[in-house]
């Protein structure tokens, strides 16, 4: 009982990312933050010139937090900025395209975020999409714009929700492969619908009954081999495990193939056939 009292609650995510929200003022930052799920609207660190904000996204499987800072875009608080992006992961570049004085500041950002916080991924976001009928900033200047500065590029419209949740789930994989976290979460990822399609039907079919399923060729061959590859690396952990406990040695000559799998020249199965309808 002691030891479960004193257990760790487990955290509820997997990553935990520092995000910072710049550009000039009413350029709709507050904006793209409101429509987010809320994880802490205060923070304790923050003072009135910026605004805090926490956030989990689901990437690839993995749970990752945002803390997201919006700074304001006054220049009396270029201190704050100076203080925050030290410790970002990642910033959000926000402009209006409705107002072209807004992306015309944005070389001031660029260059205060850079001299504190060098290399850090950025993205560059044009707001207000749904004001597109007054746009004074053209998509193909900013996409130049972003490519120059090697940043990725969004246009985002929070009355639509419209890429802003593509926005932030960019920058988190791009702030993740920068800290070389990559490599932990590829072998968690969700499986992909032509997966669980193929798993599906090869657990309620045979090899040799695949051929007369009323799919493309191309179709049918991906699903053989997917049959063929998930029998093999079923047998190999099977002998893997006996050798392991000291048993016979078995080697994947003398394990009894399944019947039907099309490895002993046997159609016979011993898997219940069921019909499988594909409309």
């Amino acid at each position: 009982m002691a030891g479960e009292l004193s257990k760790p609650p487990e955290k509820q995510y997997d990553y935990l990312l520092k995000f910072l929200l710049v550009g000039d003022s009413d350029v709709g930052k507050q904006e793209i933050l409101s429509d987010l799920d809320d994880g802490a609207l205060e923070s304790p660190f923050c003072s009135g010139g910026s605004a805090y904000k926490t956030t989990t996204i689901l990437l690839d499987g993995k749970r990752v937090k945002l803390q997201l800072w919006d700074t304001s875009g006054q220049g009396r608080f270029c201190t704050i900025i100076r203080s925050y992006s030290r410790g970002a992961q990642g910033v959000l570049l926000v402009y209006d395209i409705t107002n072209r004085w807004s992306f015309n500041g944005l070389d001031r950002w660029l260059k205060e975020v850079d001299s504190h916080a060098p290399g850090v991924p950025k993205v560059l976001v044009g707001n207000r999409l749904h004001l597109a009928f007054k746009r004074k900033v053209g998509q193909r200047d900013a996409q130049i714009y972003a490519n120059k500065h090697s940043m990725a590029f969004f246009e985002v419209s929070p009355l639509c929700n419209f890429n802003i949740h593509e926005s932030f789930c960019e920058l988190s994989r791009m702030a993740l492969q920068r800290n070389g976290m990559e490599r932990l979460w590829r072998s968690n990822k969700v499986l992909s619908l032509q997966e669980l399609c193929c798993r599906a039907i090869v657990a309620r079919t045979t090899v040799y009954s695949i051929e007369q399923l009323p799919l493309p060729t191309c179709v049918k061959s991906h699903l053989k081999s997917y049959a063929l590859t998930s029998t093999n690396a079923q047998q190999l952990r099977y002998a893997t495990t006996r050798k392991k406990h000291g048993r016979r040695k078995l080697t994947l000559s003398n394990i009894p193939m399944a019947h039907g799998s099309g490895l002993d020249g046997n159609r016979s199965s011993c898997v219940p056939r069921n019909s499988c309808s594909i409309s």
